[in-house]
């Protein structure tokens, strides 16, 4: 083996977004300061919620790969697997040089919330590997994956955990993950195999409206909420921080409701165009670029400038804590809709509420795509295809049931929406919980 190293990682200290990362942000910290104050309100046993604090296991994995000028490289990756009592582990894996094991503890534990507040039989992982997918290649990026899921071997399966596409991977990363299990651990069973990931291009297992499902879950969340406030989304404005598979879909479908999208930003840069973007053009321009930096379209403004934006939607849809207390006072609109996992900070949220801006929270408002995973993982294990209108039809109706619970509990425990949230998800787990007791 070439024994020359070659970490080619870029600096941790920046995030997808192009702003500097808070030093030292603990996420996981936060997460489970919403679980605590939700246990309270639902009055959840001791017991369950010293279960439901940690996860149940957490691999860290360090492998070789070998580069296309022939060095190797050591990669780190991880798979946290949080709670499993609703059923298999289920989450995203995510390719970013700021990814760690507590971030990763802390989205395991968020994907336990959403399944139970979605009612899938679903439990809740996370994992992904330490690096910047953008400086490498494609074949570079193929080796890395299977290298990773061969590392991985039987801690993943679908009947066991399945892991998505996240930030920094897509349809092809999912197509490499499950050739490469079903070519290794699950040679025995193929075709049941195919379940071992979802998020796949539609030819190799995929569902129909899979791409567009966090998007799409999101918009249907926003709908709700103009409907419950008699706001007329016909003429509206949105903003969107981060332009990839979340942001562009929720930009496109939004547009067809009367929303023009008047301002946008990702790791590039940020831009802004009073008369409205056009989203598909976009789509095709960061496709091509890998940033909206560049497109012709837009007024180039600094992230600051950005935040200060007068709009009547802000979709948050890149990395977490990029709403902190500055972003909080300078936002000018009414509602803050949580494409990404985490985007606020506590005291980001607080001074949001107290303005009188409305937040749809990460654990309902972004939970589509987990659900419509779901609804993949089932058809691949009944050897079904779905139509779109089929899905279509099955995500608005799980999302409007989420939405009608979220908001009701909120109301009745007179608190935030991410906490009603929380106790709707953790009704559910302490039911199970009771039901089973401890074994042995």
């Amino acid at each position: 083996m070439n024994d020359s190293l070659v970490p080619r990682q870029s600096s941790p200290n920046l995030s997808s977004t192009g702003a500097p990362a808070a030093e030292r942000y603990d996420f996981f910290g936060v997460v489970q300061g919403y679980l605590r104050e939700a246990a309270a309100l639902v009055e959840m046993p001791a017991e369950t919620l010293a279960i439901l604090s940690q996860p149940k296991q957490e691999i860290i994995i360090h492998f070789p790969v070998r580069l296309d000028d022939g060095t190797v490289s050591m990669f780190k990756g991880y798979r946290i697997q949080h709670n499993n009592i609703l059923g298999p582990y289920k989450g995203g894996l995510r390719y970013h040089a700021a990814v760690t094991l507590d971030d990763c503890k802390a989205l395991a534990s968020m994907m336990t919330w959403k399944c139970a507040l979605m009612n899938l039989p679903l439990g809740g992982g996370k994992g992904g590997i330490k690096f910047d997918p953008r400086k490498f290649s494609q074949n570079e990026l193929e080796r890395i994956t299977r290298r990773f899921i061969h590392a991985l071997g039987s801690n993943i399966g679908p009947w066991h955990d399945i892991p998505a596409p996240d930030v920094g991977t897509n349809a092809q990363t999912m197509a490499w993950a499950m050739d490469t299990y079903v070519n290794t651990v699950g040679y025995l069973a193929h075709t049941s195999a195919k379940g071992v990931v979802t998020g796949k291009p539609l030819a190799s297992g995929g569902t129909l409206g899979r791409p567009k499902a966090t998007g799409q879950g999101l918009v249907h969340c926003i709908r709700y909420w103009a409907e419950e406030k008699g706001f007329a989304l016909e003429g509206a404005t949105v903003a969107i921080q981060g332009y990839g598979n979340v942001g562009s879909y929720s930009a496109a479908l939004l547009s067809k409701l009367g929303v023009s999208m008047i301002a946008v930003g990702d790791h590039g840069g940020y831009l802004h165009s009073p008369e409205g973007f056009n989203p598909h053009k976009l789509h095709e321009h960061v496709r091509k670029n890998g940033s909206v930096l560049g497109y012709p379209s837009g007024e180039p403004i600094t992230r600051e400038q950005f935040f200060r934006i007068k709009c009547d939607i802000f979709v948050p849809a890149a990395l977490e804590n990029q709403i902190g207390v500055a972003e909080a006072r300078a936002l000018d609109t009414k509602l803050v809709a949580e494409g990404a996992n985490g985007p606020c900070s506590p005291d980001g949220e607080r001074i949001l509420l107290e303005r009188g801006i409305d937040i749809l929270p990460d654990v309902l408002a972004n939970s589509g795509g987990v659900t419509v995973s779901y609804y993949e993982w089932v058809q691949n294990n009944r050897s079904e295809s779905w139509t779109l209108e089929e899905v279509d039809e099955r995500l608005e109706v799980a999302m409007k049931r989420a939405y009608r619970k979220t908001m009701e509990m909120a109301r009745q425990k007179n608190t935030t929406a991410r906490i009603g949230a929380y106790c709707v998800a953790l009704q559910l787990l302490m039911t199970v919980y009771a039901e089973r007791q401890i074994w042995p």
